[in-house]
């Protein structure tokens, strides 16, 4: 007889720039240079901006921004809803990401460039075999 499946308490990050304290909020965490002042999110040896190596800190990003591009998404993988919207987002004080921007109807008359935007974790809609659930970033209009 196999022991059943176990899931943890919290839901696993579906990224690795998502941190997801035992206790408090999760946020978005980034790296920046200590030389030229650039966020990036995957932690790195070197700056791509500036190249200098072992400027890059860790540091809890903003949870606000601004719409700095986007796409109506028509047509996408079997299983995937659409439309749906596709965003870049230019992050407050530093930090740009890609993500989906939801609560909104996803028509461009509704969207404009530099929309100020907040960033929200909700469920990914996906679990792992061991039935742990992941946790993702979105935006939604502020």
């Amino acid at each position: 007889m196999s022991a059943a499946p176990t899931t943890s308490a919290l839901p696993k990050p579906a990224v690795p720039f998502i941190k997801i304290p035992e206790h408090g909020e999760p946020y978005l965490e980034g790296h920046r240079c200590a030389a030229c002042k650039e966020v990036f999110m995957e932690p790195r040896r070197a700056c791509p901006k500036c190249t200098k190596i072992g400027t890059l800190k860790a540091e809890k990003l903003a949870n606000a921004g601004k719409l700095y591009n986007f796409t109506v998404v028509h047509r996408n993988f079997p299983g995937v809803k659409v439309p749906f919207i596709s965003a870049i987002v230019d992050l407050d004080g530093g930090g740009t990401l890609k993500g989906n921007l939801v609560d909104i109807e996803p028509d461009i008359a509704k969207l404009r460039f530099d929309m100020p935007v907040k960033v929200v974790f909700r469920d990914a809609g996906r679990s792992d075999k061991a039935g742990n659930k992941y946790l993702a970033y979105f935006f939604i209009p502020a």
